[in-house]
């Protein structure tokens, strides 16, 4: 377990670490970047090069299993986001391993687990043999509209909680939010960040009001995460699954 700086999360869980690009949200990954400097730190877990075309120093698919009891000494309540360094639906993790995950995850109920992929596919076609436990909140990408059919996909997981990450935003997108809980938006960050139309985010917080699907906007983005601030409108946007508020009045 590591401390979190991502505002939607407390901390990060990482049974598998690396990954390959799949698709332009990918492009400027975030966490390919860290891997690299984490192999020159000497790190464990980051030892394994992968395929420098989609990935690169570090950043090979690895599991490991020596992580995946950590939740269980964990005290008190956290809210984890679930490999943060990788994707747990990747085409390299095998079933099983993933049925473990969500062992876990379900005999330590006091933990909310933040789940977000990219492959949406395979996330549909494993959902049926996956139990779902109410803390496991499950949610996809999508950074343009050539990527909205993931939602589509999501919507076939009985999950507590159904998220979506619009992040990075690099188009406009316009979505179907039949079944979602909760939408998070955010520009990208880092030397190559691309930009963000402002008129993309608000559009997105448009269909969110008019779905009645909470809104959480995490950042502008540009060359630090922190760069140009997260408000919007004058204001900030944390809102937050009707699940949380629930959770936390019991």
């Amino acid at each position: 377990m590591a401390a979190s700086s991502i505002e939607w999360t407390e901390v990060t869980w990482n049974p598998t670490t690396g990954c390959d690009r799949t698709s332009p949200g990918c492009d400027n990954c975030y966490a390919l970047t860290l891997a690299k400097r984490l192999k020159a730190m000497g790190q464990a877990k980051y030892q394994n090069d992968g395929d420098p075309r989609t990935s690169g120093p570090g950043f090979a698919l690895t599991l490991h299993d020596d992580v995946l009891e950590a939740p269980y000494g964990w005290s008190g309540h956290r809210t984890v986001f679930v490999n943060s360094m990788s994707d747990l639906f990747h085409e390299d993790v095998p079933d099983s391993f993933i049925r473990r995950v969500f062992e876990v995850m379900a005999h330590t109920p006091q933990h909310t687990y933040q789940v977000l992929t990219k492959r949406s596919k395979r996330l549909a076609r494993l959902a049926p043999l996956l139990d779902w436990p109410r803390n496991v909140w499950m949610g996809v990408s999508v950074e343009n509209q050539r990527y909205a059919f993931r939602v589509d996909h999501l919507r076939q997981v009985p999950a507590a909680v159904r998220f979506l990450s619009i992040e990075p935003l690099l188009g406009p997108v316009d979505l179907d939010l039949t079944g979602m809980d909760w939408v998070i938006v955010g520009g990208e960050s880092g030397h190559h960040a691309r930009r963000v139309e402002p008129t993309w985010v608000e559009a997105v917080r448009e269909q969110c009001t008019q779905a009645d699907v909470p809104f959480f906007f995490k950042q502008w983005g540009g060359r630090t995460p922190k760069a140009n601030g997260r408000v919007l409108d004058g204001r900030t946007w944390d809102q937050m699954p009707t699940e949380v508020v629930a959770a936390s009045s019991r």
